[in-house]
């Protein structure tokens, strides 16, 4: 080391080009960092998701899950397999070993998926999904009608194929876009009516006609012919996609007595129309139906960027498609809000910090210069950080920045006691140079060993794989790497520098200039020192009590302030989501009937026609999402600091509907769900169902009367306790079904048409 510093201070042009080339890369890995709110955290989860359209959850559990979980069970390095069965849809996620090649493992899931039969035929084909931080979207847009539009405004619910073809295909295009979904605008169905009368005339079943419907549409390819000096490639069409087709389709052929065949024709016994599907949901903005669309990001992107295009694409869109169409897409929720604010807040923490440190400085050094060496510290050991974290793969994020803040006051330390001690040799007669050598050779042990003392506290951090480990892995490279970069500087630039501007007279830093008050209360401060110091010698014991009064006081004042203790804090994300949990059995006219009532108490806070009651806070925005089972709606304030003043706001109107529950909180800034890291959950698991209700019931009333909502906490079960679903049941006569010819699949199949369909084909 004394080698190192030695050639620095003989060759100050190479260190300040060493110096250059560190800003100068710092700044280009800077251009290239993605930024985003928090780290890349990869959770060892996959998710199969199986669609069955109207199937019940009691179904969807026999037929679909409890198969997928036996044969999924023997897949390596899974840890853990738990399931979701709701009415037409079952979710399976599975929790793989902390370290799991996960690459590998969705490779295996995907073949073993592959391999299964047996799964009902009406259902759709199981999707494997990937459950990390980049499925939260980055941006949610939503489409309504332009205000002012009237009645003959466009019908949403007919824009299916317009906003797929001409909206989610131009967005998914954007670079730095890896998905666009949304929920919302209606796609066309042809729908097959058939006439139970002219079915019972023809002697037809309905398994007939679905089974005719099935087999009536097939395209594929069936070879190839050689003719002459070609090869013609041979395909099979058989189309029936519109009504002309399928009203020609053969149900039946029957041969009469004279010999004479006769078919009976689709046609003959239904008839056909082109409609939107049945809505599954309703989506409102501000009072305004509305299609709701989500941009998800690709990994490693810079979202501001991302969402610079986004917007810079949607203002298109609006001027050159929508506005025409009487229609306006609005984005109503954007990430980038957050990572601004909170970048913008690290910027300003780094220059106050900055200053304060210099004036610290100048107050006890009494010298401009030795001040203006230490400080060229700070701004090359936070660039040149961002040659590490670019070549790491990191993100600038929020705990990356926090790191970086803390390290502005860290990366000082070396360079003030490497400077420190250069000035007081170059005050006692030392000439630069040797003041230089000998002063920066005297503290680099020193300060190196404190250096690694701070880098070995966060190698247990940065080496853990657990979510935790990856959260703060960003905050404890930022730290470590500035603060050796630092000490790089101290025995490099420090000593250089300080050999070069300390030359001159001795005389003119010798004597600091003096500040009044500061210099009285130093020597003040000064002889308390020494006096204790005279008294500790002499007497043993006042040092002994001391020692032991702090030490207690210490620890009793930890105690005593000692703060909340949370995973990560919530922030004050400027949005209140609430979720409404309706009875078993409710419609979805019934649920959006009570979303409404909810719609309209917070009406008057974003609508400037109708006065607020109170001293309540303005909404920007309002929407709700109402469906058969539930619904969820969320705010947003004018002024972000009163967010938390619109969960009454939401529950109230809720509340006084029977049976009827509201689950409301503020987002979480860090929290993927609603309630952020403020959350307990418990699992109950057991053979019995039954058994599992009722230990579920005594443990709520308990919860209940340790954490009353009357306190604002908010407890929610799912399933729900009571999971007892209305239902009716047809169960068929044996015996007269094959009297009439009829089979039981004839007649489920016979009783699902009649009552709301079945979907043939896609």
């Amino acid at each position: 080391m004394n080698g190192l510093i030695k050639r620095a201070i003989e060759r100050p042009v190479a260190v300040l080009a060493i110096i250059f080339l560190i800003v100068l890369f710092g700044f280009v890995a800077l251009r290239s960092i993605p930024i985003q709110m928090s780290p890349d955290i990869e959770k060892p989860l996959l998710q199969v998701r199986v669609s069955w359209p109207g199937a019940s959850p009691e179904d969807v559990d026999r037929e679909i899950v409890s198969r997928l979980e036996n044969e999924l069970a023997s897949l390596k390095g899974v840890e853990e397999i738990s399931s979701s069965s709701l009415t037409g849809q079952a979710r399976i996620s599975l929790t793989y070993n902390v370290g799991q090649d996960m690459d590998k493992a969705t490779s295996d899931l995907i073949s073993q998926l592959a391999g299964i039969s047996g799964l009902p035929t009406d259902s759709k084909q199981p999707r494997v999904r990937t459950s990390n931080s980049d499925d939260s979207p980055i941006a949610r847009m939503a489409l309504a009608e332009l205000d002012g539009t009237g009645d003959d405004g466009p019908d949403l619910e007919k824009l299916g194929q317009f906003v797929e073809n001409e909206i989610v295909a131009k967005l998914g295009r954007i670079e730095g876009v890896s998905e666009i979904t949304f929920n919302g605008g209606g796609n066309f169905e042809m729908r097959v009516n058939v006439d139970a009368v002219k079915l019972s005339r023809y002697q037809l079943s309905v398994s007939e006609v679905l089974d005719a419907l099935r087999s009536s549409t097939s395209l594929a390819s069936v070879g190839s012919i050689d003719e002459g000096k070609r090869t013609y490639a041979v395909r099979a069409e058989a189309i029936a996609y519109t009504p002309e087709t399928a009203a020609n389709i053969i149900v039946r052929t029957e041969i009469l007595q004279t010999g004479e065949r006769v078919a009976v024709r689709l046609g003959e016994v239904a008839d056909f129309q082109f409609d939107t599907k049945k809505r599954n949901s309703f989506r409102r903005l501000n009072g305004k139906d509305a299609v709701i669309i989500n941009a998800l990001r690709e990994q490693g992107t810079n979202v501001v960027e991302t969402m610079e295009r986004l917007r810079a694409e949607v203002d298109s869109l609006n001027k050159e498609l929508l506005n025409a169409k009487q229609l306006q897409l609005s984005i109503v929720y954007d990430e980038t809000t957050y990572i601004a604010s909170a970048i913008e807040l690290v910027k300003q923490n780094i220059w106050v910090g900055g200053l304060l440190a210099f004036s610290v400085l100048v107050v006890f050094l009494r010298s401009i210069i030795p001040t203006a060496i230490i400080f060229i510290a700070v701004p090359v050991s936070v660039v040149g950080t961002f040659v590490a974290i670019a070549g790491l793969g990191l993100s600038i994020n929020v705990i990356s920045l926090a790191g970086l803040a803390f390290a502005v006051g860290m990366v000082v330390d070396a360079s003030i006691v490497s400077m420190e001690n250069i000035f007081r040799l170059r005050q006692s007669g030392l000439s630069a140079g040797q003041a230089a050598y000998k002063g920066a050779r005297q503290v680099w042990a020193p300060i190196l060993g404190s250096a690694l003392t701070t880098v070995l506290v966060f190698i247990p951090v940065i080496s853990l794989e657990l979510p935790v480990g990856q959260l703060f892995k960003d905050i404890g490279i930022a730290i470590s790497v500035a603060v050796m970069i630092s000490v790089l500087i101290s025995v490099t630039v420090i000593p250089s520098l300080a050999s070069r501007l300390l030359q001159g007279n001795t005389n003119k830093f010798s004597h600091p200039f003096a500040i009044w008050g500061i210099d009285h209360f130093a020597r003040f401060f000064s002889s308390i020192v020494v006096g204790y110091a005279k008294l500790v010698i002499a007497r043993r014991i006042v040092g002994i009590a001391m020692v032991v009064t702090l030490l207690v006081g210490s620890v009793g004042l930890s105690y005593s302030y000692m703060p909340k203790l949370d995973y990560l804090p919530d922030g004050n994300a400027n949005f209140v989501f609430g979720r409404i949990i309706v009875p078993p059995g409710y419609s979805m006219e019934e649920t959006l009937r009570i979303a409404e009532r909810m719609e309209q108490a917070a009406a008057p806070l974003w609508d400037k026609t109708q006065e607020p009651a109170g001293n309540q806070p303005q909404i920007e925005r309002f929407f709700f999402v109402a469906f058969a089972g539930g619904a969820f709606a969320g705010a947003a304030a004018v002024d972000p600091d009163r967010v938390a003043d619109l969960r009454p706001v939401l529950m109230r109107p809720v509340f006084s509907e029977p049976g009827v529950r509201a689950f409301v909180s503020q987002a979480s800034l860090f929290g993927r769900s609603v309630g952020g890291s403020r959350s307990i959950s418990l699992n109950l698991t057991g053979d019995s169902l039954a058994s599992l209700m009722q230990v579920a019931r005594s443990l709520t009333n308990e919860i209940d009367r340790y954490f009353p909502s009357a306190d604002g906490n908010q407890m929610r079960v799912l399933p729900s306790l009571n999971a007892n679903v209305p239902q009716i049941k047809i169960t068929p006569h044996l015996e007269k079904l094959a009297n009439s010819g009829l089979t039981a699949r004839d007649f489920t199949s016979a009783v699902d048409v009649f009552n709301d369909g079945i979907t043939i084909t896609q």
